[in-house]
């Protein structure tokens, strides 16, 4: 049977564009793989960040809105993902972020793995994890789904998407769960946490949009149209999105979950030596374009 390998991408919402491509391009050395805008907001930019060629499972995205307040996590919600850190780099790049002031505490153990945390422009965790199986520092280590009451996400991640519950933590008042995918690729871990007495959380900047899952190829997504119909969840019909077809689902706790083609891929558009270059639109906007760039604010984007 085919299961879910792991992360596409993770999209989260900022304020403004320009100390969000800093951050990832400056702070954490990410690539800028794509600059385009929200398809259902085309005043407003949509960036990616990933590795070189843009590979799935390093993608995270951001719809940076300049006037959005700032958002809370809760149940219902991603609250955190994470990167993988090879071994051989994590004390060096964890001392560096030390040094520069953003990382206020030592790392800690999670399921045996040493963990970092710092904040991004719009207060948001970035988690830093160490990893023996990571070859460089773009790729996903895991998402964090909060919930109110597990079970049923559990189920669905285990009983259709195919991952392993491989153990529980309790951290304080956490109860953290971690699954994994069955193989090698990256971003194949989930962990879902219950808190006890969590208050709601609310969508804004420094909170997570959704979480997207890997197809392999279209028929594969319409596979998993079919299983999740099956499994009583009901997904919208696929969207086109450039460099990728989705579909879209709430699972039973309220993420919004998204499961995203690997093709066409980012270099659709643009070599892959200039991908994040140039603004790139899609089709229907392209006869907007002036209006467009005169109402996105420049950016500066460090080679």
């Amino acid at each position: 049977m085919t299961t879910i390998p792991g992360l596409h991408h993770v999209t989260a919402i900022s304020g403004a564009p320009q100390p969000n491509v800093d951050f990832f391009t400056g702070t954490l050395g990410q690539k800028l793989v794509k600059k385009t805008v929200n398809f259902d907001d085309p005043g407003t930019y949509h960036l990616y960040y990933g590795d070189a060629a843009g590979s799935p499972g390093t993608i995270l995205t951001f719809f940076p809105f300049t006037d959005a307040g700032p958002g809370r996590a809760g149940p219902g919600m991603a609250s955190a993902y994470a990167y993988a850190i090879p071994t051989a780099a994590f004390d060096r790049l964890t001392d560096d972020l030390a040094a520069q002031g953003l990382v206020q505490a030592g790392a800690e153990l999670r399921f045996g793995e040493r963990i970092v945390t710092l904040r991004d422009p719009d207060g948001a965790p970035v988690e830093l994890i160490e990893s023996a199986d990571a070859a460089d520092s773009h790729g996903f280590h895991s998402v964090t789904l909060w919930e109110r009451d597990p079970e049923r996400t559990l189920r669905l991640l285990s009983d259709v998407f195919g991952y392993q519950h491989i153990g529980t933590a309790q951290e304080g008042t956490t109860e953290r769960h971690r699954l994994i995918a069955p193989g090698a690729e990256r971003g194949r871990i989930i962990d879902v946490i219950r808190v006890a007495g969590a208050q709601p959380g609310r969508q804004g900047a420094g909170t997570i949009h959704h979480v997207a899952f890997r197809a392999r190829d279209d028929a594969e997504q319409l596979d998993w149209m079919d299983r999740l119909a099956h499994a009583g969840h009901r997904t919208t019909e696929v969207k086109d999105r450039q460099y990728f077809n989705a579909i879209y689902f709430r699972e039973p706790g309220g993420v919004l979950f998204e499961i995203a083609t690997d093709p066409p891929g980012f270099a659709i558009d643009e070599p892959v030596d200039q991908l994040g270059q140039a603004l790139k639109l899609p089709e229907q906007y392209e006869a907007m374009r002036g209006r467009i760039e005169r109402v996105l604010p420049p950016l500066r984007v460090r080679s």
